[in-house]
């Protein structure tokens, strides 16, 4: 018989190897349920994981859906470390998009210089803003920023909705939720020719970088992260909790709010119904494989990227419908956790063989 046991100290072997477990086991997963279906688990595995990167576009759209992706678990890391659960990156985003979009749409088809710089600046003060209404929430009413950040994701794409059915509509779309089209000087130049990948991935790997050194070598970072450890040491060392709560959601705000002006000023090129396919949600699962590590989560970013374009490249090549997508996420995310629990415990046998010694019986006379 097995049974689990505490270790003395958490396992570093396994904090790295789980996440590597978790996507073996998604692979077997898959290719067990491909065979149940009836389908090619070779040629399922093909196109979900080698076609889609077998190209110069292929490559470019990787590293496109990577963008807010990784803009978005970097921001989300930041505050798991510090104990702030934000769900909610997925309205930030969209709360970016609006924000910057707005301002493309005020300088119309201007040539200014200044459109993209200001519609930067506006997606990420859009996501700063909508993040800071659970952060004063929390620190002022000790409300669950766990669901005050999931129920604004429903409310701003409300609004998004609004706009692009109503005031933002534009008028040539012949009735479609859109807005009118983005100029060229409110579009992101192409970082490679031949592809729609953009300065957006420059944007996310640099943020990456700074963000490790702010949780490395600040002691803004160093507060967080014993906040997430500690908090009775951080109480007890005068570290602010609502400070922490403040900076962990406005980091990740303001980053998400940059991932959604990197879509919309990117490859849609205006404001639509649907910017996203959950790329805020995703990037929960991207955060968590990547150790709430810069580093890790680059990596967990291509992964989920590669997933997205292998479920497009499955329905159209296997006639798969789109959950695909989604179901290996969940798989993903289901062994991620269910391997990190022997970080903190191990596996024993014990001898079922073994009985219990029982008393002896008292002699009748």
């Amino acid at each position: 018989m097995l049974r689990l046991e505490r270790r003395a100290t958490p396992s570093s072997l396994m904090r790295f190897a789980s996440p590597l477990l978790a996507a073996l086991c998604m692979l077997m997963t898959g290719f067990l349920l491909f065979s149940a279906l009836g389908k090619d688990p070779m040629e399922a595995f093909y196109l979900f994981f080698v076609k889609p990167v077998s190209s110069t576009y292929g490559i470019g759209e990787l590293l496109l859906k990577t963008t807010p992706l990784l803009l978005c678990g970097v921001g989300l890391a930041l505050g798991f470390r510090a104990s702030v659960w934000n769900i909610g990156a997925e309205g930030q985003l969209t709360m970016g998009a609006i924000a910057g979009g707005g301002v493309a749409l005020w300088f119309g088809d201007s040539d200014s210089s200044l459109a993209m710089p200001l519609m930067v600046l506006a997606g990420i003060l859009g996501g700063m803003a909508w993040a800071a209404i659970p952060a004063f929430l929390r620190t002022r009413f000790n409300t669950n920023e766990i669901l005050v950040t999931l129920m604004l994701v429903y409310i701003s794409q409300l609004v998004l909705s609004w706009l692009v059915h109503g005031p933002w509509r534009d008028p040539e779309g012949q009735n479609y939720p859109q807005s009118q089209g983005f100029g060229d000087a409110e579009t992101m130049a192409v970082l490679i020719s031949g592809t729609r990948v953009t300065w957006g991935i420059v944007y996310a790997l640099a943020l990456a970088l700074v963000a490790w050194i702010f949780s490395q070598k600040t002691f803004a970072g160093f507060r967080m992260q014993v906040a997430g450890l500690a908090p009775a040491a951080a109480a007890y060392a005068g570290f602010s909790e609502k400070r922490n709560i403040w900076i962990a959601l406005l980091l990740c705000g303001g980053m998400a709010g940059l991932a959604g002006i990197c879509e919309v000023a990117g490859p849609i090129g205006r404001l639509q119904q649907q910017i996203s396919p959950g790329y805020g949600f995703a990037a929960i699962i991207v955060a968590w494989i990547g150790r709430l590590h810069p580093i890790g989560i680059i990596f967990g970013a291509l992964l989920m990227s590669l997933l997205y374009l292998g479920g497009e490249a499955a329905q159209m090549g296997m006639g798969l419908p789109s959950a695909i997508t989604g179901l290996f996420q969940g798989l993903l995310l289901f062994y991620l956790l269910a391997t990190d629990l022997f970080i903190n415990f191990r596996l024993k046998r014990v001898d079922s063989g073994k009985t219990r010694p029982t008393a002896p019986r008292e002699s009748v006379a």
